[in-house]
């Protein structure tokens, strides 16, 4: 499900089905089996009505590398039946206002980037779908991505659904997330549910002069711990409580070198979900 308004991101390992289940929603793909919703309605009976309402990036954007970037809308203008002032609507929208005369073809990775979601933005959809858009860029383009769409969310209102495998970058910028592997979807919720499951399996890391004698002394202490790098983890716990079990190490011989928080990240919860 994704909400309206929402910035949802897709997430899932190669192979997974994510650019397959784009293309299903966008009809690029005969469906099989099951049902597909688009604005509540059933995609098969509705098709004409949502593709009107829908833009979309799979993979690169498809241009006319002889073409100046205003050209290049013009012609998908015609077919849209867009009025043609919509063309520099976009193109402010996206950066790409003083480009001029300059063909498409000399456009850096990002620019080209930023003309596709331009044309997929020209009939002034309600959701856009995006099939890893900052593939390929470099961390200024990634960073000019995340900003346009943030702000294309902001200030229009439309839906976001964009897959990619940089979990990091997705962390910045989704406001719900799906996780989807094999086929099947492993979590579906938002971005604070997922850092909610994100603190709780978080822990803390101890580094002491005897790891296994420490893990011992744990134990006996009703405190389950793993050994990981001759360092000993164990549940997230409250600060006195930390406290506490350090000055029981301490009393029974044990140096303790350090103790720091883990907290799992978007990628480590990621992999513990699909593989699982």
């Amino acid at each position: 499900m994704v909400p309206k308004g929402s910035i949802y991101g897709f997430l899932g390992p190669n192979g997974a089905g994510k650019t397959t289940t784009l293309r299903l929603i966008l009809g690029l793909l005969k469906r099989q089996t099951g049902s597909i919703n688009v604005f509540n309605v059933p995609f098969d009976e509705n098709r004409i009505e949502i593709l009107n309402q829908t833009g979309s990036l799979i993979e690169s954007p498809s241009l006319y590398s002889h073409l100046t970037a205003y050209e290049n809308l013009n012609v998908l203008r015609k077919i849209y039946q867009c009025p043609e002032s919509r063309i520099n609507d976009v193109l402010e929208l996206v950066g790409l206002s003083n480009t001029g005369k300059k063909k498409s073809g000399l456009f850096s990775l990002g620019m080209k980037q930023r003309l596709g979601i331009a044309i997929a933005l020209l009939n002034n959809p309600a959701l856009l779908i995006l099939d890893e858009p900052t593939n390929g860029l470099d961390p200024n383009g990634i960073l000019e991505i995340r900003e346009l769409l943030k702000r294309i969310n902001a200030e229009s209102g439309i839906a976001i659904v964009i897959s990619s495998h940089l979990l990091s970058e997705i962390e910045k910028l989704v406001s719900h997330v799906g996780i989807i592997n094999n086929g099947a979807m492993l979590f579906q919720g938002t971005l604070s549910d997922l850092k909610r499951q994100k603190l709780q399996a978080s822990g803390v890391l101890f580094k002491t002069n005897d790891a296994i004698r420490s893990q011992m002394i744990l134990k006996e202490n009703g405190i389950d711990t793993q050994i990981s790098d001759d360092s000993l983890i164990i549940p997230a716990f409250e600060p006195k409580q930390i406290s506490l079990l350090n000055r029981k190490l301490m009393e029974d011989g044990i140096e303790v070198h350090e103790i720091s928080p883990i907290n799992n990240d978007l990628e480590k919860i990621f992999m513990n979900l699909v593989s699982n």
